[in-house]
């Protein structure tokens, strides 16, 4: 275990040496956030009793979505390892005194916590200055606030996971593009980060809620908005349990069938 932190040690401080492009991804976010809310704003002046959300709680949402967008973001997939894969250079972690698996669990983890660092204080401090409607709430209760940080992590823990099974299945294509672009539409479509998934009809959402995909971002966000709370917030952090194990041990799984037989592409 301790040679794996290490390498999550190392990968973290590598990731924090891209500062210019944090800053670049400050600004961005900060001009899709303000588009975003003024998208919803110009839908709940229509009929705002219509909307499963208020207008607040979906402004809350919103900033923490852009605060933490390396945490949960589908398209964050580093492509050197795609590419390590693909021209054969994985071939040497072989030859390394660790597991694969947990070596691209460990990497893809810092990459992600690594650029949210970086990014995250800028745009929440930003948030929590703007007046009322347009800014970042405060949680209702230290037990919401607490709740949301669990969840957070296991978001964190479930989407390094389904991007590591990404990275697993890849020993077996010819090349990445399709696959990755495939899971990444999915990913982003239905754990809430195109469309928050309460504004989903609700036969739809309740499905969409059972998915892995819904215990990414989606659960911490709508635990800090307000949209979960008691039981239905127990019961979607269980689910994250649930599906950071099955995603889990499928990664496992898949990566011991592609070690007894791996084809090196270019060497």
């Amino acid at each position: 275990m301790k040679k794996y932190f290490s390498f999550f040690s190392l990968r973290f401080v590598m990731g924090l040496q891209y500062r210019a492009a944090a800053w670049a991804g400050v600004a961005t976010q900060f001009v899709w956030g303000g588009m975003m809310i003024a998208m919803y704003q110009a839908f709940y002046q229509t009929e705002p009793e219509q909307f499963p959300m208020t207008f607040e709680a979906t402004v809350s949402y919103i900033w923490f979505q852009q605060a933490f967008l390396a945490l949960f973001a589908a398209w964050m997939l580093e492509a050197e390892i795609f590419e390590s894969i693909k021209d054969g250079n994985i071939a040497y972690e072989l030859c390394r005194p660790m597991k694969i698996y947990p070596m691209l669990f460990a990497r893809a983890a810092a990459m992600r916590i690594s650029r949210a660092a970086l990014r995250c204080l800028p745009i929440l401090l930003f948030a929590a200055l703007l007046p009322a409607p347009y800014g970042l709430r405060a949680p209702e209760d230290l037990v919401t606030f607490g709740l949301f940080l669990t969840t957070m992590v296991l978001g964190l823990l479930v989407t390094v996971a389904f991007g590591t099974l990404i990275y697993t299945v890849t020993f077996f294509t010819i090349s990445p593009e399709g696959l990755r672009l495939v899971a990444t539409t999915v990913m982003d479509f239905f754990n809430g980060a195109v469309i928050p998934l309460p504004f989903f009809p609700d036969k739809m959402k309740q499905v969409l809620e059972l998915l892995p995909f819904a215990a990414m971002g989606n659960v911490p966000l709508r635990i800090y908005s307000g949209d979960l709370a008691g039981k239905a917030a127990l019961k979607a952090a269980g689910l994250q349990v649930l599906w950071l194990f099955i995603l889990t041990c499928c990664g496992l799984a898949v990566m011991a069938r592609a070690e007894k037989k791996m084809t090196v592409q270019g060497g």
